[in-house]
């Protein structure tokens, strides 16, 4: 991970955000984007792994994350990371193609999701989002 300014101000912000989170396996949440973030290979992916799923999991804005002062790069790859209602799922995935800090920090972000070792039980809907994932990663991943 690089330890930018930026990159600091993001951890602490995703901390404070998801600190009372937990997963699916009821960890704490935050290990989650630390652990995309670890993955990235520069400042802007490294603080949009680690703020991917602020707009959609806590009360931020894109607008708060504009007031502290987060460029419009990263600001416009969050908002892409953030499913809106009645999008459908792969047509959300599509539209992150086209944008490589989000489509590296999704990429990133459906491996982690997938890897069932992080469940204590493995259900059949586990199962079926596992597949849906592959299939993003197999649409993510075309040239």
């Amino acid at each position: 991970m690089i330890y930018t300014p930026m990159t600091k101000l993001a951890m602490k912000l995703c901390f404070e955000a998801h600190k009372e989170q937990t997963d699916k396996s009821g960890m704490p949440y935050v290990f989650h984007p630390f652990h995309l973030a670890e993955q990235m290979k520069d400042e802007e992916t490294t603080v949009v792994a680690l703020l991917h799923d602020l707009i959609e999991d806590t009360d931020h804005t894109l607008d708060d994350l504009r007031e502290i002062g987060f460029s419009e790069r990263i600001i416009s790859a969050i908002e892409l990371m953030t499913h809106a209602e009645g999008v459908p799922y792969m047509e959300y995935v599509a539209k992150i193609k086209g944008n490589p800090i989000a489509r590296a920090v999704k990429l990133a972000d459906l491996k982690h999701n997938s890897d069932l070792s992080r469940l204590d039980t493995v259900s059949e809907k586990d199962l079926e989002r596992v597949e849906k994932y592959k299939r993003a990663i197999a649409l993510l991943e075309q040239e």
